[in-house]
C-alpha cells in the first residue's frame, strides 16, 4: 500500500468535499528540536480512515484496525517516517524533531460510513527557539546637576518571533516594571542604587539580561559631582588656611619693618670717620673717631674752638744733618676766631 498513498488520499478527499469542522483552530506551540502532540478525540462511531494534512499537503493516512483488517499507517514523505508517531488507542499525532518549517496549519479529517459528512479538526502550530540572553545598549547620556538621564534599549541578536520585552527595576522603595524594549532612566547621585534587568519572553521560554547598576551606568554624573565637591572642598580648605596664616604673615611683616628701622638707625648713629694714612716715615695725626653718643650735639659758636693744623712737607737741605726719628716734630697751632 505504500506505493500509492497519495492517490488513495486524493480519492478520499474527492469523495468527501465538504467536511464539517469542529470550530476554531487549536493553537499549539513547540520548541525547536522538540516534539508536539496534536490531540484527537475520536467520536464513538466506526472510523474508516483518518487523514492528516499540513498546509493542504497530505501528511499521514491512517486506517484503524477493524475486524476484517489490521491497522495501517501511510506516511506520504519518507523523511517524516521517523518523526511521526501515534498515541495508542486514539491516534493522536505526535511530531518530533521540530524545525522552523513545521510551523503552519494542520488539519485532521475523519471519514466514516456512519457519518453523512466527514468530520475535521484544525490546528495551528508555531515552532519557537529557546531565547538566548538579551543584550542592552545605552543611549545618549545627559548629566545635569548630578542627575543622570539616559535610555536603555534591550534587543536580541537573532530577533525572534513573538518576543515581548519588559524591564524590572529593583532596589527602589517599591519594585517597578516597565513594558517595552526601551527604558527611560532618571537617577540622581545620592539616591538609593537601582538595578535594571531586561526580561524577554516568547511562548516557550524566557530569559533575562545581566543586571545593570544605576551608579555604574551613571559614572559620568557621579564623576562630575565628585569633581565639583572636590573642587569646592579644596576652595574652602584654601580659604581656611589663608585666614589661619594671615595673623602670622602680619606679625612677620611687622618684625621685618622693625628690623629695617633699627638697621637704618644703626647706620645713622654709627658713622665712622675714614682713617688717614700718612706717607711713610710720618706720624699719623688723625685716627678713627667713633661717636659714642647717639645724638649729635648742636654747635654753640661761643663755646666752640676751631684748630687749624698744618703739616709741613718734608724737605731735605743739601748739607743738613739727617733728623733722627726721635727728634720731635714742630707743629704750629693757630686759633681761628
Amino acid at each position: 500500500m505504500l506505493a500509492y498513498p497519495a492517490c488513495f488520499i486524493l480519492v478520499l478527499l474527492c469523495q468527501h468535499p465538504g467536511p464539517a469542522t469542529s470550530g476554531a483552530p487549536k493553537e499549539l506551540v513547540g520548541n525547536l528540536g522538540g516534539s508536539v502532540t496534536f490531540p484527537l478525540k475520536l467520536p464513538g462511531i466506526q472510523i474508516d480512515t483518518i487523514v492528516w494534512t499540513f498546509n493542504t499537503t497530505p501528511l499521514v493516512t491512517i486506517e484503524p484496525k477493524m475486524p476484517d483488517r489490521q491497522a495501517n499507517v501511510i506516511v506520504t514523505h519518507s523523511h517524516n517516517k521517523e518523526r511521526v508517531k501515534f498515541l495508542q488507542g486514539n491516534y493522536s499525532l505526535k511530531l518530533s524533531k521540530l524545525s522552523k518549517n513545521d510551523s503552519g496549519d494542520y488539519r485532521m479529517v475523519i471519514y466514516s460510513s456512519s457519518l453523512k459528512d466527514s468530520f475535521s479538526q484544525e490546528y495551528r502550530l508555531r515552532v519557537y527557539e529557546h531565547l538566548s540572553k538579551p543584550k542592552v545598549t545605552m543611549g545618549l547620556q545627559n548629566n545635569e546637576n548630578g542627575t543622570c538621564l539616559t535610555n536603555l534599549t534591550c534587543f536580541m541578536d537573532q530577533g525572534g518571533e513573538d518576543v515581548t520585552y519588559s524591564w524590572e527595576s529593583l532596589g527602589q522603595a517599591a519594585n517597578e516594571s516597565h513594558n517595552g524594549s526601551i527604558l527611560p532612566i532618571s537617577w540622581r547621585l545620592g539616591e538609593r542604587d537601582t538595578i535594571f534587568i531586561c526580561v524577554v519572553r516568547n511562548p516557550i521560554s524566557s530569559n533575562s539580561s545581566n543586571p545593570i547598576f544605576a551608579w555604574k551606568l551613571c559614572e559620568g554624573a557621579a564623576a562630575d559631582s565628585e569633581s565639583f565637591m572636590i573642587l569646592a572642598s579644596l576652595g574652602v580648605l584654601l580659604l581656611i588656611i589663608a585666614f589661619a596664616l594671615m595673623p602670622f604673615l602680619l606679625i612677620m611683616q611687622r618684625e621685618k619693618r622693625k628690623e629695617s628701622i633699627e638697621e637704618r638707625k644703626g647706620m645713622d648713629t654709627h658713622q665712622e670717620i675714614p682713617n688717614y694714612h700718612p706717607p711713610s716715615g710720618e706720624t699719623p695725626v688723625y685716627d678713627t673717631i667713633t661717636c659714642v653718643d647717639k645724638t649729635i650735639p648742636e654747635e654753640n659758636p661761643e663755646k666752640t674752638l676751631y684748630f687749624s693744623v698744618q703739616i709741613p712737607q718734608k724737605m731735605e737741605e743739601p748739607h743738613s744733618t739727617p733728623i733722627s726719628p726721635d727728634t720731635p716734630t714742630l707743629f704750629t697751632y693757630e686759633i681761628v676766631n
